[in-house]
C-alpha cells in the first residue's frame, strides 16, 4: 500500500513538471516571433479630411516582451496625440492643402520598443484632403444714394473673406432688390433710385441681402447692405487682394492676385482689363478671367527665372482697366523675386549620398563575411593539423668521398696514365618527433584567430553605425538638415578601416551581387528607397 503512494505521488510529479515544460516550450516559441508593428486594417485608414478628426490604436505582433512603450519617432505635426500606449488622434488643420493642390502628404514615422531591447518602426503617409470652406463677410458700411443720380457702390473686399484664398463672386436676392437696382459678380452695386423709392428712403433706411459665393466650389454665404440717402458720390477703382503694390517672392513659387473691377456706368462699360510686364519672361497667360468684372493673376517663377549670380531680379507690372470711352485706370506693382535653390534636385542629390554610402557600407560587409568564412576554414584547418606530428626523412641518395689512385707511367707494362675514383655511399635519416605540424608548415593558429576576430569586431561595428545612419536619415526632411554632410563624413570614416592590409581584403575586390534597395533593407532595415521618401 505505502508503495502504491509513493508511485502514485511520483507519477504525479513527473505530469506536472511535463506539463510545465510544455508551456515553457510554448510560451518560448512564441515570444520568438519577429517584433512589428500592426497597423489599423480598414481600407482608407490613412486618408483623413482637413478638420476631421482621425483616431486609432496601434498594437504589436512578437517580440520576447509584452510590454510596449509607443513614440513618434519623425513627422510630429501641430495637434497630434499619441501616448505610450499607441492610441493616436489628430484633427488636420484647415491650412495643410488647398484648392489648388488639394491633397498633402504627410509622412509620419511610429516607433515601438518593449522592455528585452527590441524596437521596430513603421513609416506611414497620411494623406490629408482639402475641404473648402464658405466665405466670411463681416458688416458693411452703409450705402448712401443720391436721387436722379446713378449711385454706384463697391462691396469692401476687406469686409468680405475667403479663409482659403478662393476668388468669390457676388450673387443678389432677386425678391429683396428694389426696382432698377444691379449687383454685379464683383461687389459692384448699381441703382438710380425713382421718387417714390428715394421718398421710402427718406423716411428711414432699408437692406438688400446678397450672397458671397466662392470659386469653383460654389460654397454661399449671405451678407446685407444697408441702404440710406446721401449726397457722397462713389468713384470707381480697381479693387485688388492683397493690397500690397510690393510683392516679394521665392522662385517655384505660386504668385495670386485677385481683381474686381467696378464702374459707375456700369460693368457693360468695361472693354478690357490687361497688364504690361518689365520683364518679357511673365506670360500673357498668367492673368486668367473668372467673371467680366473678376479677374485673377496666377503665376509661377521657375527656378531658372533668375540668372545666377543675382540673388534677386526686380520688375515693374502695370495692371490696368479701359472702358468704352477710352478712360484708363491703373495700379502699378513691383515683383521682386528671389533665386531659390532647386529643392526637388537637391533632395535627389542628398539621397544619392544616402544611398551610396549605405551600398558601400553593405559592399564592405560582404566583403569581410567573405573574409570572415575563409578565416574560418583556415583555422578549422589548422587546429585539426595540431593533432598530427610530422616526421622528416631526409635522404642523402649517394653521399661519395673521393679517394684518387695513380699508375706509374715507369712501369713498362703500362702504354697510358689511368686515372681511377673510388666512392663510398650511404643514407642519412633526420626526424622531428617533438614539433607541431601547424609551427613548423604553415601559419600562426593565434595569428588566424586574432585576425578573425578582429573582422567580427569591425564588422559588428559597421552594421552599428549603419542600422543609425539609415535610421536618422531615412526622410527627405531630416537630409535637409546641416548636420547631414557632417555625419555623412563620419559614416564614411568609420569605412575607412585600419589594418586592411593584415587582413588581407584586397582592393580590387568586385561584389557579385546587385546593390538594389531590397539588398541594402535587408542589410539595413530602416533604409527608405525614393519611391517611399515623400517628405
Amino acid at each position: 500500500m505505502f508503495l502504491l503512494r509513493r508511485l502514485s505521488c511520483l507519477l504525479f510529479t513527473l505530469l506536472t513538471a511535463a506539463s510545465l515544460f510544455a508551456q515553457d516550450v510554448s510560451t518560448t516559441l512564441t515570444n520568438t516571433d519577429a517584433f512589428q508593428l500592426i497597423l489599423p486594417a480598414r481600407p482608407d485608414w490613412s486618408v483623413v479630411e482637413e478638420g476631421q478628426e482621425i483616431v486609432f490604436q496601434l498594437s504589436t505582433r512578437g517580440g520576447k516582451s509584452d510590454t510596449v512603450f509607443y513614440s513618434l519617432a519623425k513627422g510630429r505635426q501641430e495637434g497630434m496625440i499619441f501616448d505610450t500606449l499607441g492610441k493616436f488622434a489628430w484633427k488636420p488643420s484647415f491650412d495643410l492643402a488647398d484648392r489648388i493642390n488639394t491633397v498633402k502628404t504627410i509622412p509620419i514615422l511610429f516607433e515601438a520598443h518593449n522592455t528585452a531591447g527590441e524596437s521596430v518602426t513603421q513609416q506611414v503617409n497620411f494623406k490629408v484632403i482639402h475641404v473648402n470652406r464658405s466665405p466670411e463677410v463681416d458688416e458693411l458700411r452703409p450705402f448712401y444714394v443720391q436721387y436722379k443720380t446713378q449711385n454706384t457702390y463697391q462691396i469692401d473686399m476687406n469686409a468680405v473673406r475667403d479663409a482659403d484664398n478662393d476668388p468669390v463672386v457676388f450673387i443678389p436676392v432677386a425678391e429683396q432688390m428694389p426696382e432698377g437696382m444691379r449687383v454685379s459678380a464683383a461687389g459692384e452695386v448699381v441703382w438710380e433710385p425713382s421718387l417714390t423709392q428715394f421718398n421710402i428712403l427718406k423716411k428711414g433706411p432699408r437692406y438688400i441681402d446678397f450672397y458671397v459665393e466662392d470659386q469653383p466650389t460654389k460654397a454661399r454665404t449671405k451678407g446685407r447692405i444697408k441702404l440710406e440717402i446721401t449726397q457722397m458720390d462713389l468713384e470707381p477703382e480697381i479693387t485688388a487682394v492683397p493690397k500690397d503694390l510690393v510683392i516679394k517672392s521665392k522662385e517655384n513659387s505660386t504668385i495670386n492676385i485677385k481683381f474686381f473691377l467696378s464702374d459707375p456706368n456700369g460693368d457693360d462699360d468695361i472693354t478690357a482689363f490687361d497688364f504690361i510686364s518689365d520683364n518679357r519672361d511673365v506670360p500673357a497667360k498668367a492673368l486668367v478671367k473668372n467673371t467680366p468684372t473678376s479677374y485673377e493673376f496666377i503665376w509661377e517663377p521657375g527656378y531658372d527665372f533668375v540668372k545666377d549670380p543675382f540673388d534677386t531680379l526686380a520688375f515693374n507690372i502695370t495692371f490696368y482697366v479701359l472702358d468704352k470711352a477710352k478712360n484708363r485706370k491703373e495700379r502699378k506693382y513691383r515683383f521682386v523675386i528671389q533665386n531659390t535653390v532647386n529643392e526637388s534636385q537637391r533632395d535627389k542629390y542628398l539621397y544619392t549620398l544616402y544611398r551610396q554610402a549605405l551600398v558601400n557600407a553593405w559592399g564592405l560587409l560582404e566583403q569581410m563575411k567573405e573574409r570572415e568564412e575563409h578565416l574560418k576554414k583556415g583555422y578549422r584547418r589548422a587546429k585539426k593539423g595540431k593533432q598530427n606530428r610530422s616526421v622528416i626523412n631526409a635522404s642523402m641518395g649517394a653521399a661519395t668521398g673521393l679517394a684518387p689512385v695513380v699508375v706509374s707511367p715507369t712501369n713498362p707494362n703500362a702504354q697510358q696514365v689511368q686515372r681511377r675514383v673510388s666512392t663510398i655511399g650511404g643514407t642519412t635519416v633526420m626526424t622531428i618527433g617533438t614539433l607541431e605540424a601547424t609551427e613548423v608548415i604553415g601559419k600562426s593558429t593565434k595569428d588566424l584567430l586574432d585576425r578573425f576576430n578582429y573582422v567580427m569586431e569591425k564588422k559588428s561595428d559597421l552594421q552599428y553605425k549603419g542600422d543609425i545612419f539609415a535610421r536618422e536619415y531615412a526622410l527627405k526632411s531630416s537630409r535637409r538638415n546641416p548636420d547631414f554632410i557632417r555625419k555623412l563624413d563620419e559614416f564614411r570614416a568609420v569605412m575607412n578601416l585600419k589594418g586592411l592590409v593584415a587582413l588581407e581584403l584586397d582592393a580590387n575586390w568586385e561584389n557579385k551581387k546587385e546593390a538594389t534597395d531590397k539588398a541594402i533593407k535587408r542589410a539595413f532595415k530602416d533604409f527608405s528607397p525614393l519611391e517611399e521618401d515623400t517628405q
